[in-house]
């Protein structure tokens, strides 16, 4: 099947994906390399990479580890996630990039997700609310949607917000998403915005989209690949900020060290590279700055027993180091840094936590000791 690819309304490519499938097989003609998605390279024919093709293209379904996804498919009627992703053309709420039937073109105007509304049915469905017996309508942002955690997107007020649930036992990710949000503002960290509603008594986190129809998030991930690779692991760090530098992106290092803080503050144990990264203008090309920190569900002792939170041991980290007393070491400069600011904000913790039916006394205390202990940490390694 031929499709172009697009960048907005720019053809960028004419691709073949194998038909029943989101497997691009072959590029037929490349018409704008510079508007090719950031980390997929060109041959020396003169044709985007097919595997780098493939693992962007592949990139954007919903993985097969989501929760509840099998069941999810079956009443769609869907064997795999990867054909949902030719269903929606691609477009997700994330970037402009989408893939136009050459037989049957549409307009950008009129498919994106940024300015015309979309149907909640996949939404619905991955979140076990499938209508049996109604006809699916595809066309939605939800088949792009990245992570294990149940999510969706949803118009609301007329803005994109994305809500994403927890995991079994505690369900704790989306309070952890909500008192990282008090963290970064009361440290003058640029993040998104994070709160918590319920729904059917089950918690979930909601924040508006922080990208618009003119901008587009680019993860860590595409941007090392603009580089190659081919020193240490333990030098992924130096590699990723001459990555940035190579690209034009300003302050890379200072809102990377934010990030760092911010991680080790909350106990992050999952900033891969797909969860952050850099936001540009999809027309300009013009890079606008690192994105505002996001996904910050796995925090918190999030994974641990009540028991062991308070335990003295390792906290793991990601994505330069295996665990936070190494990765802080990359922070050479705390200028910016006011840890007083922080003064007084388990209270805050409290008051969030307080409002959920699988978070205990002595699990919320023990939040609140382990966090006010990492400040203590950190303090002392400043010094």
């Amino acid at each position: 099947m031929s499709h172009i690819l697009m960048h907005r309304k720019k053809p960028v490519a004419e691709i073949q994906i194998a038909k029943g499938t989101s497997t691009i097989i072959d590029t037929i003609d490349l018409t704008d390399p510079k508007h090719l998605p950031i980390g997929v390279t060109v041959k020396r024919d003169g044709k985007p990479d097919i595997e780098d093709l493939n693992d962007w293209f592949g990139g954007r379904s919903i993985p097969a580890s989501r929760q509840n996804i099998k069941a999810a498919l079956q009443s769609m009627g869907i064997a795999s996630t990867d054909k949902l992703l030719v269903m929606c053309y691609g477009l997700s709420l994330s970037d402009q990039y989408w893939v136009n039937p050459k037989e049957s073109p549409l307009k950008w105007e009129d498919i994106n997700f940024f300015e015309n509304d979309f149907s909640e049915d996949v939404g619905d469905a991955l979140f076990g609310n499938a209508v049996q017996g109604k006809k699916i309508d595809f066309v939605s942002p939800n088949n792009t949607s990245d992570g294990i955690l149940q999510k969706k997107w949803q118009i609301i007020n007329n803005k994109r917000c994305l809500i994403k649930g927890g995991s079994d036992p505690f369900y704790q990710q989306p309070f952890n998403e909500t008192m990282t949000t008090i963290v970064m503002n009361r440290l003058n960290i640029p993040c998104v915005d994070y709160s918590v509603i319920f729904e059917d008594k089950r918690p979930y986190s909601i924040c508006e989209n922080f990208i618009t129809s003119e901008t587009e998030l680019v993860s860590a991930f595409n941007m090392h690949n603009t580089r190659l690779f081919l020193r240490p692991k333990e030098e992924l760090y130096e590699h990723y900020l001459e990555c940035c530098e190579e690209l034009g992106i300003a302050d890379a290092r200072l809102c990377l060290d934010k990030m760092l803080v911010a991680d080790y503050l909350t106990m992050n144990d999952d900033r891969h590279l797909n969860n952050f990264g850099a936001v540009r203008n999809a027309e300009s090309l013009k890079w606008l700055g690192f994105a505002p920190n996001f996904d910050n569900g796995s925090s918190f002792c999030n994974k641990e027993l009540t028991e062991d939170i308070l335990l003295p041991g390792i906290h793991k980290s990601q994505p330069f180091r295996q665990i936070h007393d190494e990765q802080i070491k990359l922070v050479k400069d705390f200028s910016w840094l006011d840890l007083s600011a922080l003064d007084g904000i388990e209270d805050d913790f409290l008051k969030i936590l307080e409002s959920s039916a699988q978070i205990n006394e002595q699990r919320r205390d023990s939040i609140c000791k382990a966090f006010k202990n990492r400040i203590t940490d950190l303090e002392r390694f400043i010094k």
